[in-house]
Parts: C-alpha cells; structure tokens; sequence
C-alpha cells in the first residue's frame, strides 16, 4: 500500500492542493485538508473499485472534504459567496507580447474574483473543468453525477462567471473590446 499511496502523493499531490487551494481561499487551509484526503485514501484504498480513475476519485474526496470544511466553519455560508483572489496565477502562453500578458493577468483575475458567485457546485465544475482540465466524463466521475448535470452546471456557472465578469469589467474601466 505504501508504494501505491507515495505514487498517489506523488502524481497528485500539487493538483489537489491547487483544487483545495481554489476551493477554500486559504493556503494553511487547504494544506490541512490535502492532509485530510490523504488520510481518507489510506481509510479506504482497499475500497476503490477502479470504476473511476484514481485522479477523479481523489478529487472526489477532496470536493467532500473541502465541503466537510465548509460546514464546519462559522458562517460557511457567507464565505462560498466570498469572492476570489487569484490575481498570481500565471499566464500560461509560453511567448505572448506584453499588452496580451496584461489583459490575460486582468482577465484572469477578474474571473477569480468572479467565481465567488457561482454555487459551490459550479465552482467545483469549473475548478475542475478549467483548472484541472479534467473532461466531462472525469469530471463527472469525480463529482458523482451525470454528464449531463456536469455540462448544464457548467453553462450555468458560465453564464454567472460572463455576467459578473462583464459588470465588474465596466465598474472597474477594464477595456476589453479587443477580444
């Protein structure tokens, strides 16, 4: 068990910090609860049936974990609306011109910050979806629904992220009629 586990760790380890990290807004947090999953895959390894890959399972747990979080913490409510800031992700074109760069890091920043309004489940889908780049069945697996409820949350957390990033775009004097 021990060698499965470490390749666990191993594969995954910095994409479930980064799901968790997206999740719960707090670095130590999220450390924690990586902690926590790991401790849930050694309870029940024994019990993974292989009908999902490992990837979507692990991120299975985290998502139950990172909600078990929620429910714990005073007012959990009030901190899923909370908006994001992750204005260090880094863009990852290899060699766009500065003005691209810029609006890329803008962009970026005001749909983290836009995230805070989707639903803990659209924000799952679209961590997972986006972030991750897991597909729709992966996501799907990992989340115990079906493809279909994957896709329609998506669109829906697609319509919220579009209508909050374009409001905040203008109050803000972002211009981005170039795209």
């Amino acid at each position: 068990m021990n060698s499965v586990f470490d390749d666990l760790y191993n594969k995954y380890h910095h994409d479930v910090f980064q799901f968790l990290f997206y999740m719960v807004r707090n670095k130590e947090l999220a450390e924690d609860l990586v902690q926590e999953v790991y401790i849930r895959v050694l309870k029940s390894y024994e019990k993974f049936e292989g009908k999902s890959s490992e990837k979507t399972w692990l991120f299975s747990i985290a998502r139950n974990v990172a909600i078990d979080s929620f429910r714990k913490q005073k007012g959990w409510k009030q901190k899923l609306i909370e908006t994001f800031d992750w204005s260090t992700h880094q863009v990852k074109d290899d060699l766009p011109i500065p003005e691209d760069i810029l609006m890329q890091k803008e962009e970026v920043r005001v749909m983290y910050k836009c995230l805070g309004y989707c639903t803990v489940d659209q924000r799952s889908v679209i961590v997972m979806r986006y972030i991750q780049e897991l597909t729709i069945t992966e996501t799907a697996e990992a989340l115990n629904w079906t493809e279909s409820k994957v896709k329609t949350t998506q669109h829906r957390a697609l319509k919220v992220l579009k209508k909050h990033m374009e409001e905040l775009m203008v109050k803000e004097g972002v211009d981005h009629a170039e795209e």
